[in-house]
């Protein structure tokens, strides 16, 4: 799959986001300070050094290795700023900077909506998934979820003829759960796997979160089907909603601990879902509207360290980095929040949030919050 970039920049993307602290965010602040991966790439011992951090950049070998892998499996990279990144995706302030995709990437370009649900859901909760996911794709929409067993097998299941997208927690050739091996095969084969994890990553606690984030971030809507309070799909759709998407939950017996959470939704405004009718009102608005224009290159890449503002410069990026590790503490608080109390311009604060990652010192959270890590 051709790239906008070249292939020395789709290269060096690949090694700055792979490289220890740098996250996507970080990422992002990254390009806009040095203009390129390539110079970012080049800039980080330098970085390191300056920080006190032992931050290095991810070996040229060990990416060219994994693009080999990439290859050889079939799948391909495709990053934040070409033409066949998800459009919806690349509106989250946490964009992933590279995905890797096995399958139909012409279907994130088409309307898409996402289901999700509890593991253990019952027969009725797979029953609803499954109709819900065949009803919305004969109506023309692509179905989103997370492989997990249950509710999200039998969504993909429902749509696996019609379009289904499969963001996945672990590298695009692990099967996970085992026991969806078979269908995890079979959307690569009809569908679309999306992964922004290296090859033969083996799915871990950790990696979830960033799931449930490619799920709502492909979705122009989040339907739960069963699930528990505190469960992963109250997070999708906590992420949904901060995105700006619709947020909607079939209603439950209130007796069954998987209903509680999508009951919880509904109280808090999601729209209730009760068949296929109720999802396609709630996202006729959407339905309607063009695809976003994505451009070939993230926003305000093309900036050089040359035209770094002088509150960036070495100088006085102490007494900054200073000013603004006083506002952070262990609670997460909102980087607007920041900028405002420190008194200090946008870029200045965003430069100072990268070092202090790349030290190992700042934890990002959602809703583009941050705290001391």
């Amino acid at each position: 799959m051709s790239g906008g970039f070249s292939a020395a920049e789709r290269l060096a993307r690949l090694r700055l986001i792979r490289s220890d602290g740098v996250g996507p965010v970080g990422f992002g602040h990254l390009l806009r300070r040095f203009g390129s991966a390539i110079a970012a790439v080049e800039a980080l011992p330098d970085l390191a050094r300056r920080n006190g951090a032992a931050t290095i950049a991810f070996a040229l070998a060990s990416a060219e290795a994994e693009m080999a892998t990439v290859a050889a499996f079939g799948a391909h990279y495709v990053f934040l700023g070409e033409a066949a990144y998800p459009a919806l995706l690349a509106q989250l302030h946490d964009a992933p900077p590279v995905l890797i995709v096995l399958g139909d990437i012409g279907l994130v370009g088409r309307p898409c909506v996402a289901i999700v649900g509890a593991r253990n859901a019952s027969a009725a909760g797979r029953g609803m998934a499954r109709g819900l996911a065949e009803d919305l794709g004969r109506a023309g929409w692509v179905v989103a979820s997370g492989m997990a067993r249950g509710v999200d097998a039998a969504a993909h299941g429902g749509a696996l003829v019609t379009g289904t997208v499969a963001c996945i927690a672990g590298g695009i050739d692990v099967a996970y759960p085992p026991e969806n091996a078979e269908l995890q095969h079979e959307i690569a084969m009809h569908g679309l796997l999306v992964s922004e994890m290296p090859p033969a990553t083996e799915p871990q606690a950790r990696h979830f979160p960033r799931r449930n984030r490619l799920i709502a971030g492909v979705s122009r809507g989040v339907i739960v089907v069963e699930a528990a309070l505190g469960s992963g799909s109250l997070i999708t759709a906590r992420m949904a909603g901060e995105a700006g998407r619709e947020v909607m939950a079939v209603p439950g017996h209130p007796m069954d601990p998987r209903a509680r959470g999508g009951n919880l939704l509904l109280k808090e405004g999601a729209v209730l879902v009760e068949d296929a009718g109720d999802v396609l009102a709630a996202l006729d608005v959407f339905g309607r509207a063009d695809r976003p224009v994505v451009s070939d290159s993230p926003p305000h890449s093309g900036l050089r360290e040359s035209s770094t503002p002088a509150s960036l410069q070495p100088a006085s990026l102490q007494g900054v980095a200073d000013r603004i590790t006083d506002l952070l503490s262990p609670v997460p608080v909102p980087v607007n929040d920041v900028v405002r109390l420190s008194g200090l311009d946008v870029a200045a604060v965003m430069a100072v949030l990268v070092d202090l990652e790349l030290e190992g010192r700042l934890a990002r959270h959602a809703g583009g919050r941050v705290s001391l890590a």
